[in-house]
């Protein structure tokens, strides 16, 4: 049986997928890049699990991913195998990084799912979204493969994540900038809801908790020059400075990537976020 290859989808729910199929019964092997040295394909700590019939994750594709599989997929058979594998990525594997990685190789059989959660879990960056309009939407689509823990949240009614699984929490929030104050510590923030005057409350509820706990991330503002020239007046006239005014972007989105369209603007904002986080 030809093996189903899901290297693509994101972390979250690379690891659900792999718990759900080790609590029916599969049985798998764990393939996680121990070390690396020099220029390599992926990064400590990242992994892929060979079953029978599929492969969950990616340590980094080509002949390197080949060969893991083909090691893990003897041990899977009985035949046995190295628990630690050195691989220079050279002539001999045809990948011209010129790094070596250092493979781990374990047998999933009878380990804790709890134990195994918490150590392949992928650490992710708070990001809320204030909005579930056409850009909110777009966003959501491209952010359910990025490592963030969404928080979306919209006045009107609470919205539907567009992706079964992804890692966000929905909520209704009226009036929306009562939710600011709950936000996690560190969360990123991007504001493009419906209204700009429940814009303006939020990025003013924002600017007051910088200024009392400073504990919030980038503070996006999705809208023109203008519209933030307008912002800016109201905001000051509530008494903040130009100092909190700094800390919000707007427009929001890495400068050089032109159309309005939903998803380019939500590609624009997405990556400013990981720019920021990173």
């Amino acid at each position: 049986m030809p093996l189903v290859n899901r290297s693509n989808t994101p972390p979250v729910r690379d690891l659900d997928d792999l718990l759900t199929r080790l609590r029916l019964g599969a049985r798998a092997v764990l393939v996680s890049v121990a070390r690396t040295e020099g220029s390599t394909p992926r990064e400590t700590g990242a992994w892929m699990a060979v079953l029978a019939d599929e492969i969950i994750g990616t340590v980094g594709g080509g002949q390197l991913e080949w060969q893991a599989m083909q090691h893990a997929r003897r041990m899977l058979a009985g035949e046995g195998g190295a628990a630690r594998q050195r691989y220079p990525l050279g002539p001999r594997l045809g990948q011209c990084c010129g790094g070596v990685v250092y493979l781990a190789f374990e047998g999933l059989d009878g380990v804790p799912q709890a134990a195994l959660r918490a150590r392949l879990a992928a650490p992710l960056r708070q990001l809320a979204v204030f909005g579930a309009g056409h850009v909110g939407q777009a966003l959501m689509r491209l952010a359910g493969d990025l490592p963030l823990a969404l928080t979306w949240i919209d006045s009107r009614e609470a919205p539907r994540p567009p992706l079964a699984g992804a890692h966000v929490r929905c909520e209704h929030s009226d009036p929306a900038p009562a939710a600011v104050r709950e936000l996690p510590a560190g969360a990123h923030v991007l504001v493009m809801t419906h209204s700009h005057a429940e814009d303006l409350e939020i990025i003013a509820a924002c600017l007051q908790r910088q200024r009392t706990a400073g504990d919030l991330g980038q503070i996006g503002l999705i809208g023109s020059r203008s519209k933030w020239a307008a912002f800016r007046t109201r905001l000051l006239a509530r008494g903040l400075d130009e100092h909190d005014l700094r800390r919000v972007t707007c427009p929001v989105g890495v400068p050089g990537i032109q159309g309005k369209q939903p998803a380019v603007v939500a590609l624009a904002a997405l990556a400013q976020v990981m720019q920021a986080a990173g």
